[in-house]
């Protein structure tokens, strides 16, 4: 067998996507072209993703070269273990004093700023900035709430690099360190799982409660609500159900359904859904978090207030999305605010696997144009009849009927993924309400 040699170039994807890919090499014209900001602001690392044991090693071997030459990182490093053995281990084992060293602040295990868990206070709100991580999420808002920050992805090692240098007019892999005089040496490999092991963790652990337990929340909390159960479908077609919203273009859970400042109300599924499609872009005058009511025919409304009108009216509604809806972060708000507040379908041109699962635990079907062309046959005010949802079956197709505002409409054919028990979700109202029936 012959072998091919080659090379892999470390590369740094965004802003705005995980998929705005580039090798390393040609972040520094791709700023200058797009005007990107070259000083950054922040530099952070961990969260879930690329905060292993393994990766703070390698971190912490490239702050060793400048603390070395007795150096500290031109801007905010901030380092989020991606555990709480991990936060322990490191202190044990002297990473994390040694990115301490290059002023590093090491947080405490956490989502934080990856779901903007951040308290920014060294920009103005509206400033366009960079920020570089090693999080897998840089949409628009993501970070810190705010859609003008550049936010750039990377590995742990090439993001303690670009601390250093503080710009993004920068190549680690070749260009002299600025204020350190010298290029960084790459990390050697790192151990997968520490030589002394973990340092466990067992403060977080409750025992499992035994007998009936009662669960009491002040009715006046706004952080905290007793959830019930969403009701069963009730056996009819969904008949002349109005077009809530039909988004433009990426609509990912970040669209959907906000963190950040959001995340004081994750108890809360009533008040959190009020961020419901606030990052969405309206396809019809890609206005953001807003959309002509459907029920009143006014401007600019919160598409969260137009779909409590709706459920208020006695009615459900319906989203229409383009492709790989729902991208992203697992969050079950996602597709519990919807359901909260109405929604009885998704129809898209395509889904993210992870949100299109959580729609069906939550009672919603998830539908696909069999034609992804027909999408653009969905108009504004449109009344959308989703039809013999009786004889729904695993991989049998729906038939949408798209009656517009000029009195035409169209017929158009959905497909589903639904299994079985999928299906059995459907009819009870959620995955949630089906278990619930089969224990009793």
């Amino acid at each position: 067998m012959k072998l091919i040699s080659t090379s892999l170039e470390p590369y740094v994807v965004g802003p705005h996507s995980p998929d705005a890919a580039r090798p390393i090499s040609e972040l520094k014209t791709a700023a200058k072209e797009n005007g990107w900001p070259m000083s950054l602001t922040n530099a952070l690392i961990g969260s879930c993703t690329n905060s292993s044991y393994e990766d703070i090693c390698r971190a912490a071997e490239v702050a060793d070269q400048a603390a070395a030459k007795g150096k500290k990182a031109a801007i905010n490093l901030y380092v989020t273990p991606g555990s709480e053995q991990v936060y322990q281990t490191i202190k044990r084992d002297g990473q994390m004093q040694r990115l301490e060293k290059i002023g590093a602040t090491v947080l405490a295990n956490a989502c934080g700023p990856c779901i903007g868990q951040w308290k920014r206070d060294d920009v103005k709100e509206g400033e366009v900035n960079s920020i570089i991580s090693s999080y897998n999420r840089n949409f628009p808002g993501r970070n810190d709430g705010s859609p003008d920050t550049l936010s750039f992805l990377t590995s742990p090692e090439i993001t303690v690099a670009y601390a250093l240098a503080g710009t993004l007019d920068f190549d680690p892999m070749s260009d002299v360190v600025p204020g350190l005089g010298v290029k960084l040496t790459p990390p050697s490999p790192a151990p997968d799982l520490p030589p002394n092991g973990y340092i466990k963790d067992s403060q977080g652990y409750l025992a499992p409660a035994t007998g009936d337990v009662n669960v009491i929340v002040d009715p006046k909390s706004d952080r905290l609500q007793i959830l019930t159960p969403f009701e069963a479908w009730d056996g009819k077609d969904y008949v002349d159900l109005p077009l809530l919203l039909k988004a433009k273009g990426k609509c990912t859970t970040d669209h959907i359904s906000p963190a950040g400042k959001w995340l004081k109300y994750r108890g809360h599924l009533d008040n959190i859904s009020n961020n419901m499609f606030s990052g969405a872009i309206n396809a019809f005058d890609g206005e953001r978090g807003v959309i002509t009511h459907p029920l009143t025919g006014a401007k600019k409304v919160e598409t969260s207030k137009a779909a409590r009108d709706i459920k208020a009216s006695g009615a459900k509604w319906i989203v229409v999305g383009d492709e790989n809806y729902g991208e992203g972060s697992s969050r079950e708000h996602a597709a519990m605010s919807p359901r909260l507040l109405g929604c009885a379908a998704v129809i898209t041109r395509s889904f993210a696997r992870i949100h299109q699962s959580n729609l069906k635990k939550q009672g919603i079907l998830p539908l696909t144009f069999q034609n992804p062309a027909d999408y653009d046959k969905i108009q504004e005010g449109d009344k959308l009849s989703l039809l013999d949802l009786a004889n729904l079956a695993p991989g049998k197709a729906v038939k949408l009927v798209a009656k517009h505002a000029n009195g035409t409409s169209d017929e158009i054919m959905l497909d589903q993924t639904l299994n079985a028990e999928q299906i059995a979700w459907f009819r009870a109202g959620s995955a949630l309400n089906l278990l619930r029936e089969k224990s009793k």
